[in-house]
């Protein structure tokens, strides 16, 4: 194990340490200076917090820890889905408390991300308005080829992009899959067309997203009222209509309150995912509402085009069993640089 493994382990298990406690307790080889430059760095990841002054400094793993230490998705995959510990039933605290607590970034990944749209911001000023909106219908159809290879539509790149550019459906292909990816179209050329649509977040606005990604495809436009299960996991969503309109609201209300847009739009990725408010298209009306609130800000949007469709959903499903955000931090950072060096 790790020398920062052991120390969060030994944090979990005795709160409120000194550092030569810490320092005696997993036998450190190396000076006291290391151990507290090790501290400090867990600090600055939000992972750890300390009290108190000089001798009387004290270590404690910090209100973020659940939600932003990180976790080896290989490990942790390793174990059969009945015999991983997680939380079963939805996290009411995690809307209404715990991410209102969180700085969900550290200041290296703030600082990395905002140079990214600096870079956004003086390449788009250079471009004509064809120009830009030439990028933007090249992101369009790389998000909803792979939005919608995510939910297991077969459509290739080429094919999509013939499709949407030509209606031209591929052989061998069910209309369904025509339909989710031409409603992808859409549902992006509107929040392009729109861009002030989510400044604010609410419950009617995620639900003409919804609507856009999935008619014509026999899905009830309307937040749920009976129960769903999802595959690969024991956690159970909620199963009632009062309560999701609840949980819908106190989503709206935290990301609202958010003032970093990186969080807002991370936010409601993972958020509108693990409500489940819908019968089906929740994560593709979660896609295309973080990319409506990139837009709605000036920032640049999200095509997700090199994510690969297991790592996104491991990830999902690790925020959904242990509210832990840090392998979709991580995927959100690595597709949001990825779309600023690509289409900007």
């Amino acid at each position: 194990m790790s020398e920062v493994n052991l120390i969060l382990e030994l944090l979990s298990e005795r709160p409120q340490m000194t550092s030569s406690e810490i320092y005696s307790a997993i036998d450190y080889k190396k000076s006291s200076r290391t151990l507290n430059r090790l501290l400090e760095q867990l600090i600055d990841k939000k992972l750890v917090e300390k009290v108190g002054v000089n001798k009387g400094t004290r270590y404690s793993l910090s209100k973020s820890y659940g939600i932003l230490h990180s976790i080896d998705l290989e490990n942790y995959f390793e174990k059969d889905i009945d015999e991983r510990v997680i939380n079963e039933s939805f996290n009411h605290e995690l809307l209404r408390k715990d991410l209102y607590q969180v700085d969900i970034f550290i200041d290296s990944e703030l600082a990395h991300l905002a140079t990214l749209q600096d870079d956004y911001s003086k390449n788009i000023s250079q471009l004509s308005e064809q120009e830009y909106l030439k990028e933007i219908e090249r992101l369009a159809i790389d998000l909803s080829w792979k939005s919608s290879q995510i939910e297991g539509n077969t459509y290739s790149l080429l094919e999509t992009e013939r499709l949407l550019k030509e209606k031209q459906t591929a052989a061998g292909k069910t209309k369904d899959e025509a339909v989710m990816l031409l409603n992808h179209k859409d549902a992006i050329d509107f929040i392009v067309e729109n861009p002030d649509y989510l400044k604010e977040l609410s419950i009617r606005r995620i639900e003409d997203i919804h609507s856009l990604l999935t008619k014509e495809l026999g899905i009830n436009r309307n937040l749920r009222s009976r129960r769903v299960g999802i595959t690969g996991t024991n956690y159970r969503p909620l199963d009632n209509e009062f309560q999701i309109r609840e949980a819908f609201n106190d989503m709206c209300d935290l990301i609202n309150y958010k003032e970093n847009i990186f969080e807002k739009a991370l936010i409601a990725l993972v958020l509108i995912s693990y409500i489940q408010g819908f019968i089906d298209g929740n994560k593709r009306t979660a896609r295309i509402t973080s990319n409506a609130i990139l837009l709605a800000n000036q920032y640049c949007p999200i095509s997700f085009r090199t994510v690969d469709s297991i790592d996104y959903k491991k990830a999902m499903l690790v925020f959904y069993e242990r509210n832990n955000i840090t392998a979709f931090k991580r995927i959100f950072i690595d597709q949001f640089e990825f779309a600023v060096k690509t289409y900007f």
